[in-house]
This record gives C-alpha cells, sequence and structure tokens, in this order.
C-alpha cells in the first residue's frame, strides 16, 4: 500500500458539504441504487475512505413563502431514513465524539447540515426544532438574500446581517450548532465573526485569489476565519477552482434578480427547480475542464493564507452540474491525499486537512454551548 493510501485509511476525514439527499428525493432512488448522475452513493461512499459526511438539507430559494421549514423536515427524514437501511455500513451521527467512534467501528457517519436560512421562516423555535431534530449546522442564506442576512449570489439588503441575523448566530452559538458562513456576502461574514463566540465554518467555499466567483474567500476573510478559529472547507465545484471555468458561468448567469425567488447568480437561468434543465443549460456554456490539481491549488493557496490548522474539504458533491476530471465521485478522494503529499505536506498536516481541523472547530464549538 503506498503511503497515500496509508494516510488515507489511516486519517478521520470529513466532508463538510454533500448535497446527495436532494437528488435522491428529486429522482425517486435509494443511496445503493444506480443513478447515472449520483457523484455520491453507497459504493463511492466505501471507496471514498470517508468518516463523516454532512448531508444537507437543501432548501431552494422556491420555497422562500412556501413552508421552507417543512421541506427542511422532509430532507431531514429522507436522510435519517436511508442512513437507517444500512445499519452495518452508515450510522447517523450529531456530535464530534459519534465522529470518533464511527471511525473506530468502522462505519460512515452520516450528519446533517441546513442549507438556506429562510428554511427556519425567520423563528428561533424553528431553528432550535431543526437542531432537536439532529441538524449540526445551517447556512445562514443559501443564493439568496433572506429577511436577515445577506447573500453573496444576491443583492444585499441589509448592508450584512441585521439585528436579528444577529440573533441567529448568538442562538446557534447557544445550540452548539456550527454557523456556516458558505454562501453568505462579505459584509455578513465579516459581521458573523463580529458576533459570534465560537469558531465559525465555510462548509463548502474556495479561494478568491486563484478563482474570482463571489461564493468563494478573499485572502482577508480567510485571514479573519483563522484569527476566529473557524475551518474554510474547500468546494470541489469546477467554477469555483477554475477561474476560466467561474468566468464563462458568472457570464452567462447575468440576469436581473427574480423578485419572486430572491433566486442569485447560482440559481437556473429559468429559476425552476428542474435540475434535468440546469444541467443541459450548463452543458450549452461549454465550459472547460477542472483538474483534480486546481482543488488542490485551493487548499494549498488557503493553508498558506490562513494556516495549516483552518483548511478542510467540502466537496458539495451532488450539488454541483462539473466536477474536476479525475475526481467525478466520491470514490476518488484518495486521489487528494495523493497530490497533497506530492506538494509537500507532511502526513499529519493532511490528516488536519481531511478531518482533524474540522474535529477541533466543532469540539470548540460544542464546548461553547456547554458554557454559554
Amino acid at each position: 500500500m503506498s503511503d497515500a493510501a496509508l494516510v488515507h485509511r489511516r486519517a478521520i476525514i470529513v466532508d463538510g458539504h454533500c448535497d446527495t439527499p436532494y437528488r435522491l428525493l428529486r429522482r425517486n432512488v435509494h443511496l445503493e441504487d444506480h443513478d447515472t448522475e449520483a457523484q455520491v452513493d453507497l459504493r463511492s461512499l466505501r471507496e471514498s475512505g470517508i468518516t463523516a459526511s454532512f448531508f444537507a438539507a437543501y432548501v431552494p430559494a422556491y420555497y422562500v413563502g412556501r413552508q421552507p421549514a417543512g421541506f427542511a423536515r422532509r430532507l431531514i427524514d429522507l436522510i435519517k431514513t436511508e442512513t437507517s437501511r444500512h445499519p452495518n455500513e452508515l450510522t447517523f451521527c450529531a456530535d464530534s465524539a459519534g465522529i470518533r467512534q464511527a471511525k473506530q467501528r468502522g462505519r460512515i457517519a452520516i450528519m446533517i447540515g441546513v442549507e438556506g436560512g429562510h428554511a427556519i421562516e425567520d423563528s428561533l423555535d424553528i431553528l432550535r426544532d431543526l437542531y432537536d431534530q439532529g441538524a449540526r449546522y445551517m447556512t445562514l442564506t443559501h443564493v439568496n438574500t433572506n429577511n436577515w442576512c445577506d447573500s453573496s449570489g444576491d443583492s444585499g439588503r441589509h448592508g450584512g446581517l441585521t439585528d436579528f441575523g444577529r440573533q441567529v448566530v448568538r442562538a446557534m452559538n447557544d445550540l452548539g450548532m456550527i454557523v456556516d458562513v458558505s454562501h453568505i456576502s462579505d459584509n455578513a461574514f465579516y459581521q458573523v465573526v463580529e458576533t459570534t463566540r465560537v469558531p465559525v465554518i465555510a462548509t463548502h467555499s474556495s479561494c478568491r485569489a486563484l478563482c474570482r466567483h463571489p461564493r468563494n474567500m478573499t485572502d482577508d476573510m480567510l485571514r479573519a476565519l483563522a484569527r476566529n478559529g473557524g475551518v474554510c472547507m474547500i468546494n470541489f465545484f469546477s467554477a469555483f477552482v477554475n477561474d476560466t471555468v467561474a468566468e464563462v458561468v458568472m457570464k452567462a448567469q447575468k440576469r436581473p434578480r427574480n423578485q419572486v425567488s430572491e433566486g442569485g447568480t447560482e440559481e437556473l437561468p429559468n429559476d425552476t427547480l428542474d435540475w434535468d434543465l440546469y444541467l443541459q443549460w450548463f452543458n450549452t456554456l461549454g465550459c472547460p475542464t477542472a483538474k483534480v490539481e486546481d482543488v488542490v491549488d485551493h487548499i494549498v493557496h488557503a493553508v498558506e493564507v490562513a494556516g495549516i490548522d483552518h483548511v478542510g474539504i467540502g466537496s458539495d458533491f451532488d450539488g454541483v452540474p462539473a466536477l474536476p476530471t479525475g475526481l467525478e465521485t466520491a470514490s476518488s478522494l484518495p486521489k487528494v491525499t495523493a497530490r497533497l503529499l506530492e506538494r509537500g505536506l507532511s502526513e499529519s498536516d493532511i490528516e488536519k486537512i481531511l478531518g482533524a481541523n474540522f474535529l477541533r472547530a466543532f469540539g470548540e464549538i460544542e464546548r461553547g454551548a456547554a458554557s454559554g
């Protein structure tokens, strides 16, 4: 077995964001089923070496004003049901101790993150209920600016966070729920960092210095995240790791903001929920192909700017229309470990990136709730 394979097998590997639940719902399939669209399924999870994967309870912007909390609960139920179908391989997990136990038992821990702050319907009681249902992070926005936080994919209305937005952050701190700063505007990011008393995490964001997409984090944001004790978990989407791809996609997406869905630059051209139409549209763009090395470049850059203790991986599997060549499914994840070793990172530093950094930050968030 190669050194890279040994490192990968030994490490606790945490993937910060996976959109498989929405694919399973939309395609009416199960995790073990063969689905040509799958970037993550039961087989590729096994082959990935992943210890814990955050399955997203993703609430499309379409559901603003259409009972988004109910849709979030529907995805949470789906995640738990799919996990329970495979008790010998998967285990539902809600804390950092559970991740370590899963590693010891040879299980894959499935965790829940809510994607889209509009899911709480401007209610702290709903936020607490989603936590009680097992959600351990929430992105404060998705591509849509909501009533209390501006999105990086939409017009700003609040100059960042409203007073209620700050209450949401504090309530999440009190619960021990990860404040996910992926998708939020730059102003909102800095205001979150000012407000929180524990580390925050960008569960699936990359580096704007290398790829000029507004979803990515600037070097100054990476440094602020490091001072906060947080982690930037690098996204694998080709348009977030390759600047040429990002330029093509952003040029094609520029259009007036839809007043109904508040959809931003990552929404479909016609704001439908039809992923097939999205794929057809994306494939008409003629985007160049990103490579595994693009992802590794972002990881290395984040390490150089934020420091080795503040970088992780957040693939966005099943939530993006194009992944780098050679990294099309979760089963290819060991290639990232191999490339990092080839780039001269030490085995212990690679283990930090693969999961130890997330575990450290999550543990601080859990302890912060206990002492808050």
